[in-house]
């Protein structure tokens, strides 16, 4: 029975009854130990008639234990695996060690999870609830908040419960805090719990309205003013310390074993000379449960567990954990593995082998965390130096795979000397310059980069090269010095021909090469792109691949895709290979989807949002920015987060969304440089299609003309900074970086290139050149069509048509152009042509036979797949989702679209796209 916990139980309730409905939610309960999260828990299984109810809760000394608290949690519906699509199974199947060989990602992990509890839903609800979170393993606390994250229309609840200051925390859930009871609601619960105590006072005044705490007190000694937890610790020793010797030793085992299973503590027990019959004191006395049935034991509360162990003597805590060790069976390495470690007294090579072989065997099947711990662990048992290091290399690489880089940091720093041979300091160094990179120190994260890839250059070329090509991407936000700096040690490496980086790296210097030629140079606040000289970029240069090349002769060579691709799908949008770039990153996201690379699917789908994007679609490219944003939030990207919320701020500014542009353009600047130039082009092409002209071009300047003036989205702003520059009769000022785009576009040597320049010299040329140049700038957009930029063509060249009083002739761009806009969404746009052409005397242009509005970007992609005939299983498999939240999603998008099956969806997808 509750006592109180009015408002708690109506949050639970309305959880319950809104997954009943179909509309799936979590909870986080939080508070201090003892405070009734374990009850409302409790109450929620038992409100739960007719529900399927699984359970989990972390154990302090499990945490280590990779995807400890997801086996538990799923242990009840291991026989429903079947049912999945087959990567989701395989990958569930091989974390929770079901099946040999490598485990999934954990994003697939986690889709997995969330197709299973959906698939439980279709024939119950489902409420899954978890406790002492904070004692999680990480692994499964980050599996378990990517399915929260992810639950949409499934009858499914999930209820979390953990301390406010410990532990993996959910964030991104919707959470409660659980404080003290009222005063009247415990002395109720203290009059059912002691009805004959002599002085309730003392202990209400001592509990504090801690509901543990109410019960635990009376049978224990005065405690002062210790806060709740630290007097319910004294009164659980002062209980622990009246039962038999025997007894405490058996207590001592129970709470060193993490997995309470019965068959291991009764071994664990003859190994230590006790029986059954020496738990029976601390069973009458209610400390500990034993349920034969399961076959586990349970403290009664976590705090009692930790006490028995905090008070037990170091020797007897070294005989528990020896004897615990041989109790454990070869399908328990680590468990074995840890226990034994934790009976060293001192070096031992023995127990440092066994916990390194099964921190193997743990990081084999995705447990990076808890595997982590264990070499570190091993690396000080150790006494063979040699080993110590190489062990303390795999930590280190172990953390930087779970994503723990503070963690990776921390331990390469310590084990970091000038002595070290050069692979262990390569190895130390690149972890200590992923770190900084994650930071944004880009600069020491580039120093450490180049420094490592140096010292493995002459014997190992190959893995040089792939730091290298890391080096590359953090250069890219350090500066065009140290672009040329690791472009020249890239490619001055001795690749072997068969190396599958060797023809990525030959393409990234084509691409990359004319920024840091001989003319290149840091950019004034006049100064145009660099890229003025160096090498061809267009493929044509002996020895140099274009991207399909490249592309075909590194999968030839055994590349490891899409990873060993990314970097140049990306680099191929710097010379405007949009069309190449388009190609690739489609096919990229694809494997990667397929082979669960989920890691690398937010730097794939924002390059093919941008090639999308510049290819005249940018309804497809938001899309797979706000997946590649929601990706990169679950997989902890910062770097790509911030790139992506400029992105979707340019798209906002087109649309005419102001204050959308402004908040994402703010969420870019608040996560370092590397989304700045996106979030600084969005706010000049907002203020230049509302005419602010002023600002726009101090927006434009500060981007083209600044440190970033090298990337990809400065330079394509510059034909908008000569547009707001020309508006405020400041030509003159756009000199150097319109020479430095026309040198960019001959090397590009793309028609939509050449248009873009002729649209710029149409505006600065004095009118009897400017039609020429108008004209042929139209030719380039009809030999290459780009409808945003044909259209910001036919506006201008419309507007200087009307202002020579021509206009009739006017009429036909402007009418065009406004077409145009409105098929983009690009509602400034349009309204700045129809004002144009209504002043020509023209009639306003008709709007597109069929335009789509309102629906949202995961909409509209799941529209997009339906009407190629995916199923709805199908679909969810790519986008992460739950069939069922497919079909939700469907539902909703039907009336917005005007249609009322699945079968019309085919007549739509022109307007979506």
């Amino acid at each position: 029975m509750l006592y109180g916990r009015g408002t708690e139980r109506a949050a639970v309730d309305r959880l319950l009854a809104a997954a009943g409905e179909g509309r799936a939610g979590a909870l986080v309960l939080r508070g201090e130990p003892g405070i009734g999260k374990s009850a409302l828990l409790d109450a929620a299984a038992g409100a739960a008639a007719g529900w399927r109810v699984l359970r989990a809760a972390g154990v302090e000394s499990e945490a280590r234990l990779p995807h400890a608290v997801l086996s538990q949690l799923l242990a009840p519906a291991l026989g429903e695996l079947g049912g999945l699509p087959g990567p989701q199974r395989a990958a569930l199947e091989r974390t929770l060690g079901l099946a040999d060989g490598p485990a999934g990602d954990r994003l697939l992990v986690g889709l997995a999870v969330l197709t299973l509890l959906g698939d439980l839903a279709e024939r119950q609800p489902v409420l899954a609830l978890v406790d002492d979170l904070q004692w999680a393993d990480p692994e499964s606390a980050a599996v378990l908040r990517l399915a929260a994250r992810r639950l949409g229309a499934e009858r499914v609840a999930l209820l979390l419960a953990t301390r406010e200051d410990d532990g993996p925390d959910p964030a991104g859930l919707p959470d409660l805090r659980i404080g003290p009871l009222a005063e009247p609601d415990a002395a109720a619960l203290l009059r059912h719990l002691a009805p004959e105590l002599p002085d309730p006072a003392r202990v209400l005044a001592a509990a504090a309205g801690n509901p543990l705490a109410l019960r635990e007190l009376p049978h224990g000694a005065d405690t002062g003013a210790l806060p709740p937890a630290g007097r319910l610790r004294l009164a659980y020793h002062g209980q622990v310390s009246r039962l038999p010797g025997r007894t405490q030793r058996w207590l001592l085992l129970a709470a060193l074993e993490e997995t309470g299973a019965l068959e291991v503590l009764l071994r664990a027990a003859a190994e230590s000379g006790l029986d059954a019959a020496d738990l029976a004191p601390a069973e009458e006395q209610g400390l500990l449960k034993v349920d034969l049935t399961a076959g586990r034991v349970a403290f009664r509360h976590p705090l009692l567990r930790s006490a028995v162990a905090d008070r037990a003597p170091l020797v007897d805590r070294l005989a528990a954990h020896r004897a615990l060790a041989a109790a454990h069976g070869p399908a328990e390495p680590l468990r074995r593995a840890w226990h034994r470690a934790l009976a060293a007294t001192g070096r031992d090579a023995d127990a440092a082998g066994e916990l390194a072989a099964a921190a193997g065997a743990a990081a084999a099947r995705g447990g990076h965390t808890g595997a982590s711990a264990a070499y570190e662990r091993a690396a000080r048992l150790s006494p063979d130096p040699d080993l110590a290091r190489r062990w303390t290399v795999e930590a280190v690489e172990a953390a930087l795979e779970a994503g723990e880089v503070d963690r990776a940091e921390r331990l390469a720093l310590a084990a970091d000397r000038p002595d070290s041979d050069p692979v262990t300091r390569a190895h130390l160094l690149f972890a200590r310059g992923v770190a900084e990179f994650w930071r944004g120190e880009h600069g020491p994260a580039h120093r450490r980069l180049t420094e490592a890839a140096a010292l493995v250059a002459d014997p190992h070329p190959g893995p040089a090269a792939r730091v290298l090509v890391q080096a590359v991407h953090v250069a890219w936000y350090d500066g065009l010095p140290a672009v040329r700096d690791t472009l020249a040690a890239l490619t001055a490496l001795p690749l072997p021909a068969d190396d599958p980086l060797e023809p990525v790296v030959r393409y990234l210097a084509a691409a990359l090469g004319p920024l840091v030629g001989e003319q290149g140079q840091e950019q004034g606040p006049d100064a145009g792109p660099a890229g003025a000289g160096g090498a061809d970029v267009g493929g044509a240069g002996a020895g140099v691949p274009t991207l399909p090349e490249a592309e075909r002769a590194a999968r030839a060579a055994g590349a490891e895709v899409p990873v060993d691709l990314a970097l140049a799908c990306g680099a191929g949008l710097v010379p405007g290979h949009d069309a190449e770039v388009l190609d690739l990153a489609r096919r990229l996201v694809r494997e990667g989807r397929e082979a669960g690379a989920f890691g690398t699917l937010p730097t794939l789908l924002f390059f093919l949002a941008e090639a999308e994007l510049f290819d005249g679609r940018p309804g497809l490219a938001a899309d797979h920015a706000a997946e590649a944003l929601g990706l990169a939030r679950d997989t902890g990207q910062p770097l790509w987060t911030g790139q992506l919320h400029g992105f979707l701020a340019y798209l906002s500014a087109v649309r005419g969304d102001g204050d959308p542009c402004r908040e994402q353009a703010a969420a870019a600047f608040a996560r370092g440089g590397a989304g700045a130039p996106w979030a600084r082009w969005a706010l000049g092409v907002l203020d230049l299609g509302a005419g602010r002209a002023e600002d726009a071009f101090g927006q434009l300047a500060a981007l083209t003309g600044g440190p970033h003036a090298h990337h990809v989205s400065a330079v394509r702003a510059v034909p908008d900074l000569v547009e707001a520059a020309v508006r405020l009769r400041r030509g003159e000022r756009t000199a150097g970086p319109l020479a430095g785009f026309e040198r960019w576009a001959a090397q590009a040597d793309r028609p939509w290139a050449r248009a873009l320049v002729h649209r710029c010299h149409a505006l600065l040329a004095p009118d009897e050149f400017a039609e020429d140049c108008y004209l042929a700038a139209l030719a380039g957009h009809a030999e290459q069509p780009r409808p945003w930029e044909q259209a910001r063509t036919e506006l201008l060249y419309g507007e200087w048509l009307r202002r020579g009083r021509r206009k009739a002739e006017a009429r036909a761009p402007l009418r065009s152009a406004e077409q145009a806009f409105r098929r983009l969404g690009a509602g400034p746009w349009a309204e700045r042509a129809r004002l144009e052409l209504e002043a020509t005397g023209g009639p306003a242009a008709a709007g597109p036979e069929r335009t789509v509005a309102g629906l949202t970007p995961q909409e509209s992609q799941i529209v997009r797949l339906a009407a190629q005939g995916l199923s709805n299983r199908e679909i969810a498999a790519q986008l992460f989702l739950s069939a069922r939240t497919v079909g939700h999603h469907l539902y909703k998008a039907y009336p917005k679209l005007g249609v009322g099956s699945r079968t019309d969806l085919a007549g739509v997808l022109p307007a979506l796209s």
